[in-house]
């Protein structure tokens, strides 16, 4: 598996991030970031890849993931119906606020073994998922005091695997994952509109055929199937929102509607209407 370091778009402001139900089955999205996260999934089963460790969830999944840990989206190849919830905490909120303050003192072990992933079980996951969710609806203030309470539950329940024997260290260079935070972010900036290979390589600092080597290496795709692949996650979201075809097409950066109709049937073995029509209410 190849890397990428992934932005996590977050206000200044804000200690963490949520993500609901983001949408990339589709999208082999194998990833690096410095925020800690934590995930929770209902599926009928799927693929938990985190550092070495690799193996398959049934039913749902919570995990909690240590800073700079590789790991594949939690979703890749999922075919049923499912849902999910992602907690990404800024590296400065866990080392500093949570490692400071007394009252807060069951919370440093917890996040201390999350180097290594943590999964957990027992009669509280279904809870905890479900708090997560409500999270969504909740003022910033509300959710970061609910954040509390979620990370008390989870350093309170005794059922929990280490994915790894030692803290993960990982095997990538700080210019690889430089390199690699560039092409995410200006991808994340500009996938609405046109971008070309020598676009995207002059970001990196590199030439046109070099870029096409590494990035091929670096993530098992061409850039081009990959923007193509980012674009379709958005566009699913559209629709999922009641956007038309047409308008999940060309707000997602694709020119030609047969061309997105193409491309959508590739990514997803279904076509976009096929898709709309799962979500109608």
């Amino acid at each position: 598996m190849e890397i990428q370091l992934e932005t996590i778009t977050s206000s200044d402001e804000r200690s963490f991030a949520l993500m609901y139900n983001p949408r990339l089955s589709d999208l082999f999205f194998w990833h690096v970031h410095p925020e800690y996260e934590l995930v929770y999934i209902e599926a009928e089963r799927g693929p938990r890849n985190v550092g070495d460790h690799s193996s398959t969830y049934q039913g749902s999944d919570l995990v909690l993931i240590g800073s700079n840990i590789p790991h594949l989206n939690f979703d890749y190849g999922v075919k049923t119906e499912y849902r999910k919830a992602v907690v990404h905490l800024k590296k400065e909120f866990v080392v500093g606020l949570i490692q400071t303050v007394p009252e807060l003192a069951f919370m440093p072990e917890m996040f201390t073994r999350s180097q290594q992933g943590m999964a957990f079980g027992g009669r509280l996951k279904k809870e905890i998922g479900d708090r997560l969710f409500e999270l969504e609806h909740l003022a910033p203030f509300d959710q970061y005091l609910a954040l509390l309470k979620v990370f008390q539950m989870l350093s309170q329940i005794e059922e929990v695997e280490l994915l790894h024997d030692q803290p993960y260290r990982g095997h990538y260079s700080q210019r690889e994952q430089d390199r690699l935070q560039r092409v995410h972010a200006f991808v994340d900036k500009h996938y609405q509109r046109k971008i070309s290979l020598d676009e995207i390589a002059a970001a990196c600092h590199m030439g046109k055929e070099a870029f096409c080597r590494y990035f091929k290496k670096m993530t098992r795709y061409t850039f081009l199937e990959f923007l193509n692949r980012y674009r379709v996650s958005h566009s699913k979201r559209l629709l999922m929102a009641g956007a038309s075809i047409s308008d999940a097409c060309y707000q997602s950066g694709f020119e030609s509607l047969s061309y997105y109709n193409r491309v959508f049937k590739k990514v997803t073995e279904e076509n976009p209407s096929d898709f709309k029509g799962r979500y109608r209410v």
